[in-house]
């Protein structure tokens, strides 16, 4: 009988037959092979996975450069759009000032001549005797005392007659995938908030009776009819008049007929503006967007005109969110849109 010993023996391990040293160490080797399979199996499974993932990568980056390339064609025609109506703007500006320039240079250009005119006179007149000096005097004084010199226009240009919009990709992108259409809920309203017939326009005016026990009597305030709990979301607000508007969001459980002014604290995340201000740039309408990014806890407010950012909030949303419209106590005549 052929016996031998392995090297990875222990030295006292005794000698064993050939066929049975085979036999293990066959055993041994068909356990590799078992656990070598697997493992290249797994790898060839890996392997495939990311294979599929390079190619997911590549059809992603293409739809983004896709994108990319239709957003970058929409803030072109944009910004062609914005650079006509400035340039028109331009023109206008330069039309006025250049005839208020003329018809200055006018007015100056007739004064001159007068003053040419009495100073011939007066020269004239001190050459002569004094008997024809002193015939019609008066009549050189008084012309001397009436010049009146006229007033020189101020063609001084403002310093920053436009300004290029700086969020017109990312709000373009806003408006395009996320705009709602929202209606306002008359059981919510103020009294002394009138709601069209089509729920989309209110108007402040003083009313007197009875309270609605669902209003938001801390101000005259109204709620959207559309609230949301998850998503991104973006609606527009028209504002035509003066005085002092809030928009923002609040929480479906606001408390109603309270006095408390509308807070964070209390549900309520709003920006305030000024429309009084605005109405000498505006003629009395602004366009604001409010965007709402739930799970982010974000609310933003936009210039529409601009296309600049205004404000923001951040918080963390755990209930159903309304679109919250209020007008200032102290605004006469007030009218919010919703689009």
């Amino acid at each position: 009988m052929v016996t031998c010993k392995g090297s990875l023996d222990p030295p006292d391990q005794p000698l064993i037959p050939i066929e049975e040293a085979a036999a293990s160490h066959r055993g041994m080797l068909k356990r590799h092979i078992g656990v070598l399979t697997n493992s290249l199996e797994s790898d060839e499974t890996v392997y495939k996975k990311q294979v599929a993932n390079t190619c997911e990568v590549k059809r992603k980056m293409g739809k983004w450069r896709e994108e990319l390339d239709y957003e970058c064609k929409e803030l072109k025609f944009l910004l062609e759009r914005e650079r006509d109506e400035i340039d028109n703007d331009l023109l206008i500006e330069e039309n006025d000032v250049e005839e208020k320039l003329i018809e200055n240079g006018k007015q100056i250009s007739y004064h001159m001549f007068r003053l040419n005119i009495l100073l011939s006179k007066i020269e004239e007149k001190c050459l002569q005797t004094d008997e024809d000096l002193l015939t019609g005097i008066e009549r050189i004084h008084n012309g001397y005392g009436n010049l009146e010199t006229p007033a020189v226009f101020s063609c001084e240009l403002p310093k920053e007659i436009f300004t290029l919009p700086p969020h017109y990709l990312g709000l373009h992108k806003m408006i395009r995938i996320f705009q709602v259409d929202l209606t306002l809920d008359p059981e919510t309203a103020h009294l002394s908030l009138i709601i069209s017939r089509d729920r989309k326009s209110v108007t402040y005016c003083t009313a007197d009776g009875l309270p609605n026990p669902q209003a938001l009597t801390s101000s005259p305030a109204v709620l959207s009819s559309e609230g949301f709990d998850a998503g991104r979301h973006f609606w527009q607000v028209e504002i035509r008049g003066t005085g002092d508007c809030f928009l923002g969001v609040c929480k479906e459980s606001i408390l109603r007929n309270t006095l408390r002014s509308p807070s964070p604290s209390n549900g309520c995340w709003q920006y305030q503006q000024k429309t009084n201000v605005l109405h000498i740039f505006c003629a009395g309408q602004h366009k604001i967007g409010v965007f709402l990014d739930y799970e982010l806890g974000e609310v933003s407010f936009y210039n529409l005109k601009s296309r600049s950012f205004l404000d923001g909030f951040r918080d963390t949303f755990t209930e159903k969110l309304m679109p919250y419209f209020s007008i200032g106590l102290s605004s006469e005549s007030l009218t919010i849109r919703v689009k």
